[in-house]
């Protein structure tokens, strides 16, 4: 995907047709998919790391070992769920994006894969990086990113009652997750300080040797950065109104790949947080408080994406819960389901969107069936996933 994010951003607005650039940027992804499925089927029991080069040397320790933090990426069995999900859905909302965006100039649509496509970068960097400093890369990445999908229209004014412009929402989505940011920082540093490493399954490793204090802190900044990524209390005002963005943009990121992160690396760190019960309870009191504060207020939203975006805030919610309550396991398999039947949402809102010539308004919906069949059965079928109804 980085190399169709530097095609299309280089030569996509001026050389390149339409169809070129939606060939480069569906097809860097779809080759993501294939190579991801064969590295996932090839994967034994034991984790497979790579360094692709040096990247921070940083002098001797104070035991007299030389201290360096290579650019590594690992796969295993949790890495191995994540980019197949990060690729698989992302490929297809890729496709539907050519579509949806079809009525862009030739410059937009160029810069709309781009994003895209850095985007798939920065979040393969993030669950493959085998280290704190590489996993950060990938979190800022994705930030960025989402910075510039949700601003993609940043000329337009986008809820009159609201007064807030795409420009503005993508600017409060950018600076709160600055917020969780500075605790990722705080907490990694914290982790180096007492283990002497970056390395995540060398702090992993080191956890039961650390003072309970010490592993509370560190989890809890941690967690600070997960809330910002994952939206979770107080942290969550950003991603309602990111739907200002394209729906391609809240499906892709706002559902199925960029806000489960802090979740991902939740999940990550679980030995940490195992040595941490005071930081377990946290996050299973201020994931269980999201879910159900977040559900509440989307049961009195009347626009069809924040309706969408409150139930977002509460499965993530729901996830936390599951990962402070020691239930890890869970919290991805939820994660995984949660990535299709949203983003099969957002995909069949932004369906009716445009039949509806943009109105978003679903009191001014009704009776659809007969002239959107196919969405209908599809968004259906999503419904049905969500209720948690056998065997969808």
């Amino acid at each position: 995907p980085f190399a169709g994010f530097a095609v299309n951003g280089l030569l996509g607005a001026r050389f390149l047709p339409r169809r070129a650039v939606a060939l480069v940027a569906c097809g860097a992804v779809l080759a993501s998919f294939v190579l991801s499925a064969g590295a996932v089927l090839e994967l034994g029991g034991a984790p497979f790391t790579q360094t692709l080069f040096e990247w921070m040397p940083l002098g001797q320790t104070a035991g007299g070992s030389d201290l360096t933090v290579g650019w590594s990426y690992a796969l295993d069995p949790l890495s191995a769920v994540m980019i197949l999900v990060v690729t698989g859905v992302g490929f297809l909302i890729h496709v539907y994006s050519i579509g949806y965006m079809e009525h862009e100039s030739r410059a937009g649509f160029a810069r709309f894969f781009s994003y895209l496509n850095l985007f798939m970068a920065m979040m393969l960097t993030l669950v493959l990086g085998a280290s704190l400093p590489v996993v950060f890369v990938g979190w800022e990445g994705v930030g960025l990113c989402s910075y510039l999908l949700i601003g993609f229209w940043y000329d337009r004014m986008f809820d009159a009652k609201a007064k807030m412009s795409c420009a503005d929402a993508g600017r409060k989505a950018f600076i709160t997750n600055r917020v969780g940011d500075a605790g990722f920082i705080l907490g990694m540093l914290i982790l180096f300080g007492a283990t002497g490493t970056l390395d995540i399954q060398g702090i992993l490793g080191s956890v039961g040797t650390l003072e309970p204090g010490l592993c509370t802190a560190a989890a809890l900044l941690l967690f600070l950065g997960a809330c910002g990524k994952s939206a979770q209390i107080p942290l969550y005002v950003w991603l309602p109104d990111a739907m200002a963005g394209p729906t391609p943009v809240s499906a892709l990121i706002h559902a199925a790949t960029m806000v489960t992160a802090g979740v991902y690396v939740t999940c990550r760190m679980a030995p940490l947080y195992l040595h941490a019960p005071d930081a377990m309870m946290t996050v299973a009191v201020v994931g269980a408080v999201t879910a159900l504060f977040a559900a509440i207020i989307g049961m009195a939203q009347d626009d069809i994406k924040k309706v969408l975006a409150y139930s977002t805030v509460s499965q993530l919610g729901y996830m936390m819960l599951a990962a402070g309550v020691g239930a890890f396991s869970a919290s991805i398999f939820h994660l995984m389901t949660h990535a299709f039947f949203k983003a099969l949402l957002f995909l069949g809102a932004g369906s009716v969107i445009h039949a509806m010539a943009g109105e978003q308004n679903i009191r001014m919906m009704g009776g659809l069936r007969r002239h959107l069949p196919v969405t209908h059965a599809t968004f259906a079928v999503a419904v049905w996933a969500i209720a948690g109804i056998p065997p969808f």
